[in-house]
This record gives C-alpha cells, structure tokens and sequence, in this order.
C-alpha cells in the first residue's frame, strides 16, 4: 500500500461517534463541529471505500463493515494513547516546575531547593520568578504566592506562620533608643504593604509611624521587599517586611531589629498544588517545601 495512512482525526472521529452512535456527542467530546465530524467520516469511508454508518433520520448504526473495523482501529488508539501517556509521565515525573514570588525565590527558597536537590539530584527543578501575585501561572505544577489570610486561593497551605519585623541597620539602629525616635526616620517603603506600618505603629504605640507625608524626612518607596530590605542594609532607613525575609539579613548582620516585637501579619506564604502532573516528583517537591517551612515554626 503505498498511499498515507488516513489522518489521526479522522479515526478519532469514526471512533468517538461510534462509540456514542452520534455526530453531536462525538463533536462535543472531541472538541469539533458536528459538521466536522461527519466530514471526519465521510473522508474516512471514502478512503476505504466502504459505508461506515447506516445514518438514519435521527440516528446512527454501524454497518457490518464498521462493526469490523471498530475493534481494532480502538485497539491502535489506545496503543498510541498509552505510548504518549508514557513518555509525557517518564519526562514529567523528573521535573517540576515553581512559580515564586521574586521575594522569595530570591531569599528562601533556594536554601530549602538545594536541600531537596542532594536527596533527589535526579529531578529537575525550575522556578519561574513571578511579580506580585500570578497563582493562575498555567505551566508550574506549584504556585507560591503571598497572600492575605482572608484572600487565600481555594486549596492553598500556608508554608509558615509569618510575622512583620522592623529593621535598619546597625549604624541606624545605633541611634534609636526609644521607639519614639522612629518619628524622625525616613521609611522604605513597600507600595501595597502600607499596612505594615500601621500594625507596627499600633504595637508600638507610636501611630505617628504609620504616616507617610514626606516632610520633615523624604521616604523610599518600590514594589519590591527585597530592594526595600536592601535600601534599608544601606542605611537610608528603616523598613517593614516580613520576618521570613528579613531572616536572611538578619543573619547575616546587614539588618538588625532595634526592637524586640514581632507582631503577627495578615500577610503570609501560600504553596498550592495545581495537580497538572500526575507523577510522584511533584508531590514529593511540595511535602518537602511543607516540611522546610513548617521546621520554621518549631
């Protein structure tokens, strides 16, 4: 036989109608027209030469030889269905992919990853760097966002219990005795976390804090903690963040904390699970960065 074998389609078609005995069930299963699907199955007798379908005024039947032929074009389908499921789990179940915030993926995460990447150096691990929030990222298998505790998307986990720290460092910490001496500080800023401030003044008792006009001292504003943190570690004032980031400035002595107070945030780090693959990689990815997280509340 030297002609081509008749397109992939066509035999979907054939078989999706014959299986529900309709053009219109076949169309909305597969995704076609109903047009589509008939045309399907015409291209597809004609290339056999034989009738198909005996189609009758509100129905269809097989004819003898559609009967015949279901049996094994269904067989070769499903041959070629578990051939594609094979190679796209076998590749997919060695690699993940994260989406994180830059906040994050810049100061946390790399720490709990590598970890991860000593146990199971086999699996690929790829982290897209998200501004701002885009939990509906279509590619990643798991999607970190920082979120407020009543506007968590359904099915999310927190990954700690996140509280706010004021820092500045050491040179300006120097100079504050009393929290009554922030009044006179300039602030960094971060734009749409303005409500730092105003849970940090109420813990301090300092209201005057949580204003924001800039005299008598001019003010850092970004959309970014981690060049809020940054701009602070140069001295130009103090910042509010989350502790979960500032940890790792703390640590190092870049940052300090001039006042012992954490209060609690509204704001927290939320991993979901999308469930786009069906391997084990993904799972065991998110019950690790889980586990790393919650040691941190131990």
């Amino acid at each position: 036989m030297n002609r081509p074998p008749p397109p992939l389609n066509f035999i979907r078609s054939f078989e999706c109608a014959a299986r529900h005995l309709s053009f219109t069930r076949a169309a909305q299963e597969l995704g076609y027209t109903q047009a589509a699907i008939s045309s399907h199955v015409r291209a597809l007798e004609k290339y056999v030469g034989r009738d198909l379908f005996v189609r009758n005024a509100r129905s269809l039947q097989l004819t003898e030889m559609g009967a015949a032929f279901l049996p094994t074009l269904r067989q070769g389908l499903t041959q070629i269905d578990n051939a594609t499921d094979a190679v796209m789990t076998g590749g997919r179940d060695r690699s993940v992919i994260i989406a994180c915030p830059f906040s994050l993926a810049e100061n946390w995460l790399p720490g709990c990853l590598a970890a991860f990447h000593e146990m199971r150096p086999d699996i690929e691990l790829t982290i897209h760097g998200t501004v701002w929030e885009e939990a509906d990222d279509r590619i990643a298998d798991l999607v970190i966002s920082v979120s407020r505790d009543d506007e968590v998307s359904p099915g999310a986990q927190p990954l700690w219990r996140e509280t706010l720290s004021l820092v500045c460092a050491p040179d300006v910490a120097a100079g504050l005795g009393d929290p009554a001496d922030l009044r006179g500080l300039g602030k960094v800023i971060i734009a749409g976390r303005q409500e730092y401030w105003a849970i940090m003044a109420e813990a301090l008792a300092i209201p005057e804090i949580a204003r924001f006009e800039p005299v008598p001292v001019a003010h850092f504003k970004t959309n970014a903690s981690n060049v809020a943190l940054e701009l602070a570690a140069e001295g130009q004032g103090v910042t509010i963040a989350l502790t979960s980031l500032a940890q790792v400035y703390l640590q190092r002595g870049l940052l300090v904390e001039p006042f012992a107070l954490r209060p609690v945030s509204p704001w927290t780090y939320y991993i979901l699970n999308r469930g786009v693959s069906r391997g084990v990689a993904v799972e065991r990815v998110f019950q690790h960065i889980l586990a790393t997280g919650a040691a941190l509340n131990a």
